[in-house]
């Protein structure tokens, strides 16, 4: 067979991605408390990345008349760019960037229905645990007092408000959560594809994907999870908004991550399709 490399530059990042997917889906299988370990600790580095964002919001905005707003909120959300990172080299499992892999896994038919969805859940179920735990350590400490906790309640009002709005809102709800995951995993495809072999450019990439969806305020499933438990345990959560958020998030990650990253870079880089209109090239 001929090397079709230069039809299909992905193949490195599609085998990689299935190895992945063998690994976690064995996980959620046989060492299912470990996989929820993994899962738990990426919700517990989403929850302390996001306090500190809003910790440096707030720092930028006690400044004077506040006009240094802007630079802490750039400053916010290149920290909170690591947060990604953190998750990738912890081995953390991280809800958004499984949805790429799984989607991969269900093209390639390497994973059931069933055996994704239950790794999918499982997933988020430990990421939720993680953003539990911070949620507690929140509720009986004084890290949410004063000015970060005024830019934590104004984030949380913001999120609830789309439902609000009807129709309107929950369709740009739904397209900042289709570029969010579209973002992470345009980041995580240039981890995986095996031309970055940096570390450290792998962190560049991972922490400026990261940083376009926080500063723009695209809409992170995972992140609102936790954000929304800490404010549960505050006391001041309205649960229909919420709730109707997660799922519009839910839904628009997965397009964005699942479909838009990992389906079209499975279908793109599927050389069985070429091999049956060019049948002379497995002869080469």
């Amino acid at each position: 067979m001929s090397d079709q490399s230069g039809l299909f530059p992905g193949k490195i990042f599609i085998s990689t991605v299935l190895d992945a997917l063998e690994t976690k889906t064995a996980m959620s299988g046989g060492l299912a408390r470990v996989y929820l370990m993994r899962a738990a600790m990426a919700g517990v580095i989403i929850g302390l990345m996001y306090l500190t964002n809003f910790a440096v919001v707030a720092a930028f905005a006690g400044f004077g008349d506040g006009s240094l707003v802007g630079i802490g909120k750039i400053l916010g959300a290149l920290i909170f760019g690591f947060a990604l990172v953190f998750i990738y080299y912890s081995k953390s499992e991280l809800l958004t960037s499984n949805m790429m892999i799984v989607t991969v896994g269900w093209y390639h038919r390497r994973v059931s229905t069933m055996r994704g969805l239950r790794t999918l859940g499982m997933c988020y179920l430990g990421n939720f645990i993680g953003g539990l735990a911070i949620g507690l350590i929140v509720h009986f400490s004084t890290i949410l007092s004063g000015a970060a906790g005024d830019q934590f309640t104004s984030t949380v009002d913001h999120k609830l408000s789309y439902l609000s709005e009807g129709a309107a809102g929950w369709g740009d709800l739904f397209m900042r959560a289709i570029l969010c995951n579209f973002m992470i995993n345009l980041g995580m495809l240039l981890v995986y594809n095996g031309l970055i072999k940096s570390d450290v450019l792998k962190a560049i990439a991972m922490i400026m994907t990261v940083f376009v969806f926080a500063f723009v305020g695209f809409e992170h499933s995972v992140a609102n999870t936790v954000v929304f438990t800490v404010a549960a345990l505050q006391g001041g959560l309205d649960w229909g908004p919420a709730l109707g958020n997660l799922v519009i998030v839910l839904a628009g990650n997965f397009v964005g991550g699942g479909l838009l990253i990992g389906w079209y870079y499975a279908y793109a880089n599927d050389d069985r399709r070429y091999l049956t209109a060019h049948p002379e090239a497995a002869d080469e």
